[in-house]
């Protein structure tokens, strides 16, 4: 058990994505007091990148952009004492480890660098451009309890960030899982940076545009029992409410058990409350023993991939999009593409005041595994066409290159299938052993045995679900996640009963073909729906017009349905 109470631990994010905010590091270091500073780096996406970067070298693989942040900002670390932990690591980690050793060697600035190793299972799997187990927070711990000052790790849970230096401040074990529990549900809130701000927010319409302008990074002071309270720098942008947390606990989660590595945390558990002016404050989490196999993402090269836009005009839409798909189907066929995929856009509307809304969008896909065979589906085809079509024929872009794309995949491996290892400043490497314990994932009932009576019946009006639910989306592999809430108690007795599967696929056609299943979390007035297969292989493969389900939980937010009034 731990030990003695200790002050709570500050942990800020300084990075949502590859690619996030290059200032943030700065701003998070100067801002006020921290005691970590993390980084999350990692995507799906982001470890198909990482690997054909390492194609091209073998020395690469780990995100660049970090080592030219911390170019400006390790030395303002080592004089607040604040300890960075970070995966940016990537496929890489132990050469972006040496690297940051190098850089703080030329600057002069003595500081402790280890890493985390164990997670690369590509030799394991033949053909794949890179596999990675998500190993969990208590290698980071390892690191941290031996002194480290920087540790930068490689596919670790986005959470492990967080629960790795909680369980180094507060002498963890791995069997506290309540205490893991909150810290992963911490973790989870801070792991998209500004999500949890204000960012990408349903009811940003509610605040002002200067107040979103630049939102502020999270951080969480998180206490020796798990509980934490969320918030951010005094004088920085954005906002913390219940509803911004909210939001980033439904994002790309599924049913109520959260599962990894080394504890699955039970959502609906979760209690949120206000906690004073941008400050939200999380407890109750309950957790349980993590699942006996560990998640392990497969990244392949699926294929190359061509498109082409044809830009419809005015009148007579379909049959413009008829002429043209008949002109180009014996070169599609002549091709013998493996995939050929047409999409119209109507996104034209009548008696236009501009040229750009009479228009719509006829989208032409093709993929296949020969980079050729894509080549001649398109590259003169198309083109061929601009004076022997459509009236107005024009497109976006002449087809270019076909470029290579990826598949991601999911499976899962025994604990034991990994050498999750922490490797310190010295040199010394010590084993991190899997769960002394485990417990096969099962999911908690899609209904609780006592949902909430339903409003009383009285009158409706048609509007769009958005003006009394919010909504965040996104995606795991192929699946998609669309969370619903509300922030009143007579909102979620209506919204529990008006949102079933049923109405939730009459509201999303594209989903009426697909599985479809909802999670309810009454604590947070929330449901959460998971629409398994709607991204194909995943957002490498380009699946749909919105190839990460980003912007999912905002089209459902704009359908309308009978809402009653009094909600209104």
């Amino acid at each position: 058990m731990s030990g003695p109470a200790v002050s709570p631990l500050r942990i800020g994010n300084a990075s949502g994505f590859y690619g996030d905010r290059f200032d943030a590091l700065s701003e998070m270091l100067t801002g006020g007091e921290l005691d970590v500073l993390t980084g999350d780096y990692l995507a799906e996406l982001t470890m198909l990148i990482l690997g054909r970067d390492r194609l091209k070298d073998p020395g690469a693989g780990y995100a660049r952009t970090f080592l030219r942040q911390l170019e400006d900002c390790l030395g303002l670390a080592q004089e607040r004492s604040v300890k960075i932990v970070t995966n940016a690591g990537g496929l890489n980690p132990a050469g972006l480890a040496d690297a940051v050793r190098k850089l703080a060697e030329r600057l002069g600035i003595p500081v402790r660098v280890a890493h985390v190793e164990g997670d690369d299972l590509t030799a394991a799997h033949p053909g794949s451009l890179a596999a990675h187990a998500y190993l969990g927070g208590f290698g980071i711990a390892a690191c941290l309890r031996e002194g480290a000052e920087v540790v930068v790790t490689g596919r670790v849970t986005d959470a492990a960030l967080v629960t790795g230096p909680a369980a180094a401040h507060f002498g963890w074990g791995p069997g506290e899982y309540d205490r893991l529990a909150g810290a992963v549900v911490a973790g989870h809130v801070l792991e998209c940076g500004t999500q949890a701000t204000g960012g990408n927010y349903a009811f940003f319409a509610e605040h002002g545009i200067q107040q979103l302008r630049r939102p502020g990074f999270p951080l969480a002071e998180i206490h020796e029992d798990g509980s934490s309270v969320i918030t951010k720098h005094d004088g920085s942008g954005g906002f913390v409410d219940v509803g911004t947390v909210t939001a980033q606990l439904l994002y790309e989660t599924g049913g109520a058990r959260y599962a990894g590595p080394d504890v699955t945390a039970r959502l609906d558990t979760v209690r949120l409350s206000r906690a004073g002016d941008d400050r939200v404050r999380i407890e109750g989490v309950r957790g349980e023993a993590p699942p006996p196999t560990l998640k392990v993402g497969l990244n392949w090269l699926g294929g190359f991939r061509n498109e082409v836009v044809f830009v419809l005009t005015g009148l007579d839409i379909e049959a413009k999009a008829a002429l043209v798909r008949d002109q180009m189907s014996d070169a599609l066929a002549k091709s013998a593409a493996g995939e050929v995929r047409w999409d119209l856009v109507r996104s034209d509307r009548a008696d236009a005041g501009t040229e750009e809304t009479a228009s719509a969008l006829l989208r032409l896909v093709v993929r296949d595994p020969d980079q050729e065979v894509v080549g001649r589906a398109l590259s003169g085809a198309a083109i061929e066409l601009a004076l022997a079509s459509y009236p107005g024929f024009h497109v976006l872009a002449p087809p270019g290159k076909s470029a290579p794309y990826g598949v991601f995949e999911d499976v899962y491996v025994p604990h034991g299938a990994v050498g999750h290892v922490a490797v310190l400043h010295d040199g010394r490497r010590i084993p991190v052993p899997p769960p002394h314990e485990s417990r096969p994932l099962e999911a908690v009932s899609d209904e609780p045995s006592a949902l909430p009576e339903p409003l009383p019946s009285g009158s409706t009006r048609r509007a769009p679900l958005g003006l009394v639910a919010g909504a965040r989306s996104g995606d795991k592999g192929g699946n998609a996640n669309v969370g619903v809430w509300v922030r009143s108690d007579d909102a979620w007795r209506w919204l529990v009963h008006e949102l079933t599967v049923e109405r939730f696929q009459q509201l999303l056609p594209e989903t009426r073909s697909l599985d479809v299943t909802r999670h309810v979390l009454p604590n947070l007035r929330a449901l959460n729906f998971v629409a398994e297969g709607i991204l194909g292989a995943g957002v490498a493969a380009q699946h749909r017009f919105d190839p990460q389900a980003k912007a999912l939980g905002e089209w459902l937010r704009s359908r309308h349905l009978e809402i009653p009034e009094t909600l209104l």
